[in-house]
């Protein structure tokens, strides 16, 4: 279920379809994955999930897999 959430706000944020995201989706390989749209993406990210993303996890967060493990690590703390 949370992963599906996350591809849905990935897919939103960063307008590219839901089933292109997969474990290989990063700010590398996602054309429209600028500074600008990644900040929208923790934002939607932190209000999607009810969680606040801290600065050092934000800046890191530069692909699907680390999205997945953050989320889910704060969702279960």
């Amino acid at each position: 279920m949370t992963v599906s959430r996350i591809k849905q706000v990935m897919a939103s944020v960063l307008e590219v379809p839901e089933e292109s995201i997969n474990e290989a989706s990063s700010n590398d390989n996602i054309g429209s994955w600028d500074s600008i749209q990644h900040m929208n993406l923790v934002l939607a990210l932190e209000e999607e999930f009810d969680v606040a993303i801290l600065d050092e996890d934000a800046a890191n967060i530069t692909s699907f897999p680390l999205i997945r493990i953050v989320v889910n690590e704060l969702l279960e703390s």
